[in-house]
């Protein structure tokens, strides 16, 4: 992992204020999450986390997590803002995918941007490693942390949130 200097956060900024736009349209009502894939200086995939297709009839934010099966290991109905902007990147740029950045922004409750924990979320850890995306983003305390997609991987699945 390393972390993005200021210049390359400055030539970043263009696409942060787009993330942050992206997670203002997520439908989720307990998260609001936004990325963005970059490629060469071009977005190629984006999107936000809400119900499959935006449906509300598959909306089960309400709902108790008890109440899921103990097999159910996603307990949330949306599909997150990671796996779309890579469904996004694959319909519209598929071949670009390859080596490309994917960044991930959470709001809070005034839909302003949160700073992001450590790597957890296996199923977009997982989703990214196999299309081939080369680098993870999170905006951390510390700045914008750049981790290899392989080692975000393996972070999320030694997630311990203490």
């Amino acid at each position: 992992m390393y972390i993005l200097s200021k210049t390359q956060e400055l030539s970043f900024q263009p696409f942060f204020e787009i993330l942050i736009g992206e997670a203002k349209k997520a439908t989720c009502t307990r998260s609001k999450c936004g990325s963005i894939i970059l490629k060469d200086g071009e977005i190629i995939g984006k999107w936000y986390n809400s119900p499959p297709n935006s449906l509300d009839s598959q909306r089960r934010c309400g709902c108790e997590k008890s109440m899921y099966h103990k097999k159910v290991t996603d307990k949330t109905c949306c599909i997150h803002a990671e796996q779309r902007a890579i469904f996004d990147a694959l319909k519209k740029n598929g071949e670009k995918i390859l080596w490309s950045r994917l960044y991930f922004i959470r709001l809070d409750e005034y839909n302003t941007p949160k700073r992001s924990g450590k790597p957890y979320c296996t199923i977009c850890s997982k989703s990214a490693l196999d299309v081939g995306i080369q680098e993870f983003v999170l905006w951390e305390e510390k700045g914008f942390c750049v981790y290899d997609t392989q080692e975000y991987n393996d972070l999320s699945f030694r997630y311990d949130d203490e």
